[in-house]
């Protein structure tokens, strides 16, 4: 980059901070097979100058050595001509740790070839900071390399112009997320950039250290995970945890130095066991121990409190077929104890990132526990490098794809991206969309869900069922009216659990509009923004099932008179006795009913279902004999429960008279949770018509269900 960039006289390196592991320094826990460049010998192969035009040189060497380990059939001349066209146009600049300049851009193109990038990543790596800092024009890039290194460079270039030091304000983020494009190549420059610069950042002066490890820490180890390059993340994230944390990092590291002083290593001798276990059942596999970074033993320690030798790493075991996979699984399950609460099939429902591998942990005999992690070959690849281990994103060399709009499409680019770059088109301000987005990489776990269609969608863990609307209808989720979960009515509000099945309910009226308390269970960036967009273009506050006819208090049932107008007639097997038909379960010809006396020589007829029938007879209560006379009129209550929604009491007393039926009284409770609760009295002309009634109710839209009242009667007297 541009600020470590020095001329020859700028005075030597700043010596590094205590306990930072900078490339002179002390340096994290690493996994081992991944070597860092020699500085000083590119240093004098770069002052050497290029090397014979059609001789690669030394200074690329490490760089072609692990381009061709991933891609051993790859041209080396476009790394050989931008190696020589960076070489030269920064020569005579130094870097604060006195360094050629050269070495940084280098470095960069190192870290991306060990992770597994294409050609065209690599040269634009070289070429990165040449636009930038040196004379170079991108006319001259694309005229030297063409126009897909051209678009990468131009990329990171623009990138770099973003004032890093306010990186964490909302406008600079946004504009340094413009700055990517629509592809995911300059974002893993950038990330690889950035990872050299933190590992040489001890000759900064602390305050600038702590500062630049605040946004790696804040915006860039998020992209990193987002984006599934797990091998930059880990280590930006050891690289901050020294600056910003060098007191318990330092007690991370005598952690780490205690257990290797220990003899014996547990996680040695299980991995010996397994390899036994998969030997004796056939199966062709690779068992390796992964160390725990820095920051992953930090976080286990303080969940587990004292550390056990077997806690200090994870075996990994790398076989060739997914279904491979799980015959590894069911080996160990079967010859260990398996922790069952720490299974985890990311095969079958991989994560937002791209990230495949089961995950378990098994027990021996003497109560070590090994977390086991079991992949292919190719999902460790991903795993470890993420995007950059998908190669050319494009289809096929020399055809790009556009999109409709004519701009650049990358099959290959993860939903997350995808939906990063809506989000900021579609935020009102850029507060919205910085608040939004922090959120969202604040969250480390995603859950998935499945629709009711048998495809899935990837939440933030906690999201609610409005998440899940906009996740799969975008600004038309402001018609949704409803959810089931799993088989069962759910409100908008319910929070998901992963596998959960969620068929969401959409309201057939254009005029559907979204309840301002969906924000309240909204976590998603996308629910959000689309949920605060509607609201800002419809200021005027809306009640969202107001009620839209006069309406009546409910009357106790204990209340009810002893005769209605209009009332189916019973016959009571008591001379002389009165009938009054109950309130609190409302019988109807053809219910089966019983009666019981109550004072002033009335009957009053139940439902035999009715919750006042067993209370009563409990007492000792005497049953009365009760038939249905010839009347066929009756009066019932009807329960009807409906998600809100606007004209939603219109419609309902629409449907009910076009049956037929008039209404004596209507009640409205206020919404709750998105439910609304409508209670209606109706004077039936024959009790046989009420099935039909019912059903024509439920199929008003928003209405999930209809019910006879079951009120809460009085123990009769």
């Amino acid at each position: 980059m541009s600020a470590e960039a020095t001329n020859p006289a700028t005075p030597g390196p700043v010596t590094p901070s205590p306990g930072l592991p900078a490339e002179q320094g002390a340096r994290p826990h690493r996994r081992k097979g991944r070597p860092r460049i020699d500085l000083r010998r590119l240093g004098r192969a770069a002052l050497l100058g290029p090397a014979a035009r059609d001789r690669l040189p030394d200074a690329i060497g490490h760089v072609a050595e692990a381009h061709r380990a991933h891609h051993p059939d790859a041209d080396l001349e476009p790394l050989r001509r931008a190696y020589v066209l960076a070489e030269s146009s920064h020569r005579g600049q130094m870097r604060k740790s006195g360094e050629p300049y050269i070495t940084h851009p280098l470095a960069v193109t190192l870290i991306l070839a060990e992770l597994g990038a294409e050609t065209t990543t690599l040269t634009a790596s070289l070429l990165h900071d040449t636009v930038e800092d040196t004379d170079v024009t991108l006319d001259q890039v694309r005229a030297e390399f063409g126009e897909e290194v051209c678009y990468l460079v131009d990329g990171v270039t623009k990138l770099e112009k973003v004032d890093y030091g306010a990186a964490a304000e909302p406008e600079t983020f946004r504009k340094m997320l413009v700055a990517t494009g629509n592809d995911v190549r300059v974002m893993s420059i950038k990330l690889a950039d950035r990872l050299h610069n933190m590992r040489t950042l001890g000759v900064m002066r602390p305050e600038k250290q702590e500062r630049i490890a605040k946004v790696t820490r804040d915006v860039l180890i998020p992209l990193a995970e987002r984006l599934g390059v797990q091998a930059l993340k880990t280590e930006l994230e050891d690289l901050v945890f020294a600056i910003l944390h060098p007191e318990e990092y330092e007690h991370t590291r005598e952690l780490i130095d205690d257990d290797a002083a220990h003899g014996g290593d547990p996680l040695a001798e299980i991995a010996e066991e397994v390899r036994g276990v998969l030997r004796e059942a056939g199966i062709q596999a690779e068992v390796v121990i992964r160390p725990r970074h820095f920051v992953s033993v930090h976080r286990v320690s303080r969940k587990r409190g004292r550390m056990r030798g077997s806690d200090f790493g994870r075996l990994l075991v790398l076989v060739g077929e997914d279904a491979d996979c799980y015959a590894v699984l069911g080996e160990l399950h079967t010859c260990f104890t398996p922790v069952v609460s720490e299974f985890k099939d990311f095969i079958a429902v991989p994560k937002f990132n791209l990230y495949q591998s089961l995950h378990t942990a098994v027990a021996r005999g003497d109560g070590e526990v090994a977390e086991v992690l079991i992949r292919t070959h190719q999902m460790h690849k991903v795993a470890e490098a993420g995007v950059i281990a998908l190669g050319n994103p494009y289809a096929a060399p020399g055809e790009e794809q556009t999109d409709g709009d004519g701009e650049r499409a990358d099959p290959t680019r993860p939903g997350w991206l995808s939906r990063l770059l809506d989000w900021q088109e579609a935020a009102q301000d850029t507060d919205t969309f910085w608040s939004t987005l922090r959120e969202d990489l604040a969250q480390d776990r995603e859950i998935t869900v499945f629709r009711a269609d048998g495809g899935s969608l990837g939440l933030p863990d906690g999201a609610s069922c409005v998440d899940a609307a906009y996740a799969q209808y975008g600004e038309d989720a402001h018609a949704c009216i409803g959810a089931r979960v799993n088989g069962r009515l759910a409100t908008l509000s319910t929070v998901l659990r992963d596998g959960d099945t969620v068929q969401l309910l959409m309201g057939q009226d254009p005029a559907s509009e979204p309840s301002r308390e969906w924000l309240e269970h909204a976590h998603t960036p996308a629910a959000r923004i689309a949920i605060q967009r509607w609201l800002a273009a419809h200021p005027a506050p809306r009640d969202t099932a107001a009620p839209e006819a006069p309406t009546a208090a409910p009357r106790p049932a204990a209340e009810a008179p002893p005769t209605r107008p209009g009332s189916a007639s019973a016959v009571v097997d008591q001379p002389g006795a009165s009938v009054r038909l109950a309130g609190c379960c409302t019988p109807v010809p053809p219910d089966e009913v019983t009666g019981f006396a109550v004072r002033g020589g009335v009957v009053t007829v139940h439902r035999l279902g009715c919750a006042a029938v067993d209370r009563m007879k409990s007492v000792g209560r005497a049953e009365v004999g009760v038939s249905w006379g010839d009347t066929t009129e009756c009066r019932v209550t009807l329960v009807a429960e409906s998600f809100g929604r606007p004209h939603l009491l219109a419609d309902l007393t629409e449907a009910i008279a076009l049956e037929g039926v008039a209404i004596v009284s209507a009640t409205v409770e206020p919404p709750s949770q998105q439910r609304v609760r409508h209670t209606y009295t109706l004077q039936l002309p024959d009790a046989a018509h009420l099935p039909a009634l019912m059903r024509a109710m439920r199929d008003v839209p928003g209405v999930f269900d209809v019910n006879r009242a079951q009120h809460q009667a009085a123990a009769a007297r």
